[in-house]
């Protein structure tokens, strides 16, 4: 996957920036953080601290998911929102479109995931060794041989909204790792970080930044 690295050369789309906390809208195809090795070099960390030196990572999205991404301006602010992070006290949004069209209109993924280590950085349900995951979920619109869901994670797993819908048998759409024929015939991964509701580390009041779904 590494050998392919291509990523777009999308400007930077500031979705809110203040004196503590800068939100950009991350482009689908473009690391959150350097990988190992010069070609893995170009990342959304380092175009934000290209326009922005001060800023700092908090968190990050899969290479191929788009969508909202926020950066601390001040240690204060990255120490802040690091730890409502790690508490879960953050609310994320996703929006999906999934191969096939689930039954029920709502429901709850709780499978726990761990690295499938011989197929990393593939991830993989395990209920003895796995840590808690769990993902509540709502069909927005049924397209037909295929669904557009909202994705609500309680916890914060790698590939874990990928690996929980493939579990529901329903593979999100475009997906490298976990999609297969015509599933994954499609341009991108069609998911998006499309809110983050999170504390303002200054004074601690609730701000939601949100970027639409650009499928």
């Amino acid at each position: 996957m590494d050998s392919d690295y291509n990523p777009p050369g999308d400007p930077l789309v500031v979705l809110h920036e203040d004196a503590e906390v800068l939100l950009v809208d991350k482009p689908a195809g473009l690391l959150s953080v350097p990988g190992k090795g010069a070609h893995l070099a170009d990342c959304l960390l380092a175009r934000v601290q290209a326009a922005f030196p001060d800023a700092l990572l908090v968190h990050r999205l899969d290479r191929d998911t788009s969508g909202v991404m926020i950066f601390a301006l001040t240690p204060h602010a990255q120490r802040h929102l690091g730890l409502q992070f790690e508490k879960r006290m953050t609310r994320k949004t996703y929006v999906a479109r999934v191969w096939g069209v689930p039954v029920e209109k709502t429901g709850t993924v709780d499978l726990p995931l761990i690295v499938d280590w011989p197929n990393r950085p593939r991830q993989k349900v395990d209920h003895e060794t796995g840590k808690p995951a769990q993902t509540d979920w709502r069909v927005l619109k049924d397209e037909g041989d295929t669904a557009r869901l909202r994705l609500y994670p309680h916890t914060g797993r790698s590939h874990q909204l990928r690996v929980h819908m493939l579990s529901l048998g329903h593979p999100i759409l475009g997906d490298p790792f976990y999609a297969t024929g015509p599933a994954r015939a499609y341009p991108r991964l069609m998911l998006h970080s499309e809110e983050l509701r999170f504390k303002h580390p200054q004074g601690g009041r609730s701000t939601k930044v949100r970027a639409p779904a650009p499928f």
